[in-house]
Order: structure tokens, then C-alpha cells, then sequence
């Protein structure tokens, strides 16, 4: 069984940075995706970005420039890098994995879910 444990979350200023962590366990296929979502109270899930086992990323508009994934050396791990927050990132953000090597940030295509961390950006 596949698990992940999202941490990084918390209270931060407009303008400032996050690094958001997903620890995953328990995968047993070779090829794979993760990705980060978010949810806003009222909101319907979003996703943000994703990585791939052939190491290929992709974003959503909002995330280009500002947020990067990035996955450890021991691929154990995936980073969300999250810069310039801005009032209207603040969600409740969670990780997930599928199985699959192509790129995808929608969450239907996800079968596996973290509990989330939730980032709140406010001054």
C-alpha cells in the first residue's frame, strides 16, 4: 500500500517562500507519477505540479515561476519549492501518486492521497 505524509505547511507573509515535503512509502512499480494539489475552502481540488519516474515535470499557469517540484536522490521524497506566496495560494495542499510515467496534474488520474498540509499565506 502506497502512503504519503506531506509536512512543510504553515503561516507565511505575501512574498514569502514555503518548501513543502511528501514523503511516500510502500511503492512497488517502477514507473510513476507525484503530484501536488490544493484545495481552498469552497474550491474544487486543483492540481499544481507533478514529476515523473523519467524525471519530466509539469505545472499548472499559476505555479510557472514561482513553485518547483523536485524529488530526492533516493526518490523517496518529492519537494514543492513554493516562492513570491501570494494570499490566494493559501489551501490545503496534498500529495499523490499514481502509477504511469506520463505527465498529468489532474486529479482524477491519482489514486493515492497524502492528508495534507495546509499553507496559509496572510499578513
Amino acid at each position: 500500500e502506497v502512503q504519503l505524509v506531506e509536512s512543510g505547511g504553515g503561516l507565511v507573509q505575501p512574498g514569502g517562500s514555503l518548501r513543502l515535503s511528501c514523503e511516500v512509502s510502500g511503492r512497488t512499480f517502477a514507473d510513476y507519477g507525484i503530484g501536488w494539489f490544493r484545495q481552498a475552502p469552497g474550491k474544487e481540488r486543483e492540481g499544481v505540479a507533478c514529476i515523473t519516474s523519467n524525471d519530466s515535470q509539469g505545472y499548472a499557469d499559476f505555479a510557472k515561476g514561482r513553485f518547483t517540484i523536485s524529488e530526492d536522490g533516493a526518490k523517496n521524497r518529492v519537494y514543492l519549492q513554493m516562492n513570491n506566496l501570494k494570499p490566494e495560494d493559501t489551501a490545503v495542499y496534498y500529495c499523490a501518486a499514481r502509477e504511469g510515467w506520463w505527465r498529468t496534474i489532474v486529479a482524477d488520474d491519482y489514486n493515492y492521497w497524502g492528508q495534507g498540509t495546509q499553507v496559509t499565506v496572510s499578513s
